[in-house]
């Protein structure tokens, strides 16, 4: 069942068609933190130049590429982080993959799911009627 997995679904990894390419044409560029490995194929900055990647188990997200490789992958910049490091901002929080849908996800305050107490209206607040008339 595996091998069929590989074959016909891409959400489990890499596809047949991905790794063939990826074996024959790809020159790994790469990798990040997350242990994603990152390629290309034809000149650097040339037209015909791909660019992809194939991320380390997990579901493929996009999400999942940190900024300064998501530059790359974008064709933002033309060297990779390995070539040409990116240096953090001082204001700038450290990186972390989308967590929405997990338990990890950010829940507001007043949200059903952190317990759903909402803070007290303050009595500023009229709502709207359709029998008033617009000033």
């Amino acid at each position: 069942m595996g091998i069929l997995l590989d074959i016909f679904t891409w959400w489990h990894g890499p596809g047949l068609g991905t790794r063939i390419m990826t074996r024959r044409q790809g020159r790994e560029v790469g990798r990040d933190g997350e242990g994603n490995v990152y390629y290309r194929s034809g000149k650097a900055g040339e037209p015909g130049e791909r660019r992809w990647v194939i991320y380390n188990g997990g579901t493929p997200e996009g999400s999942r590429i940190p900024p300064e490789w998501h530059g790359w992958m974008h064709k933002t910049v033309k060297l990779p982080p390995t070539e040409a490091p990116v240096t953090p901002r001082i204001w700038e929080r450290p990186w972390t993959p989308n967590a929405t849908g997990t338990s990890a996800a950010y829940l507001p305050a007043g949200s059903l799911d952190a317990g759903g107490k909402r803070a007290p209206a303050r009595g500023d607040y009229r709502a709207w009627s359709p029998d008033q008339i617009a000033d």
